[in-house]
C-alpha cells in the first residue's frame, strides 16, 4: 500500500474496560485486542489494516461485495484476518487466529465476501480460536512471517496450535 503512512501495531492489551463495573455490560466482549490483518496473496505481503474491523479497509474502499463468487470471476484473492493478543503465564501471545476469504476486482469496482462469516470469524477469533485451515500454503506462510517478523515474542509465546496451523504441510 502507500510507504509514507504511519505503520500500525497490534492494538495494546489494556486492562479490562469493564472492571470494577457490576451489572450491565459484564462479560461483554471487547474489540481493544483484536486487530485486522489483511492478506494480498498475489503480492505475497500481510499488513494491519484497522479499517477492516467496519468493512473500510484499502482493499474494501469503494468495492461492492457481492455474496456469489462466480459474479466475481477475475477477483484478486486476500486474505482478513482477525488476529486477537492475550496475555498468559509466560506473557502476551496470540491467543485468536481466524481467516476469511475475500476476492476483489478493482475494475469492475466488485468484489466477493460472505459477511456472515466474517462477523462469525471475528467473534471466534475473540473467544480465542484458531482456524487458519482454509487457508492456501503460500498465505499461511505469508501470515506467520508477518507475525513472528511483529513479534517475535508474541509468536514464540503462541501454542502449538497456530504453529502447526501455519506451518508449510
Amino acid at each position: 500500500m502507500e510507504e509514507n503512512k504511519k505503520k500500525l501495531g497490534f492494538n495494546i492489551i489494556k486492562k479490562d474496560p469493564l472492571d470494577g463495573h457490576k451489572g450491565f455490560g459484564k462479560g461483554a466482549l471487547t474489540l481493544d485486542n483484536v486487530s485486522p490483518v489483511i492478506i494480498d496473496v498475489e503480492a505475497g505481503e500481510a499488513e494491519i489494516d484497522v479499517g477492516a474491523m467496519h468493512a473500510r479497509s484499502a482493499v474494501e474502499k469503494g468495492i461492492k461485495f457481492l455474496p456469489n463468487k462466480e459474479e466475481v470471476q477475475n477477483g484478486k484473492p486476500y486474505w482478513l484476518v482477525w488476529v486477537t493478543i492475550d496475555r498468559h503465564e509466560a506473557g502476551p501471545y496470540y491467543a485468536g487466529v481466524t481467516a476469511c476469504y475475500m476476492t476483489v476486482d478493482r475494475e469492475i469496482r466488485r468484489g466477493y465476501k460472505s459477511l456472515p462469516e466474517h462477523v462469525n470469524r471475528m467473534d471466534k477469533s475473540l473467544k480465542r480460536h484458531i482456524i487458519v485451515d482454509d487457508m492456501d500454503p503460500k498465505s499461511k506462510k505469508i501470515l506467520a512471517d508477518f507475525l513472528l517478523a511483529h513479534n517475535e515474542v508474541l509468536w514464540n509465546n503462541s501454542s502449538e496450535e497456530l504453529k502447526k496451523g501455519l506451518s508449510a504441510e
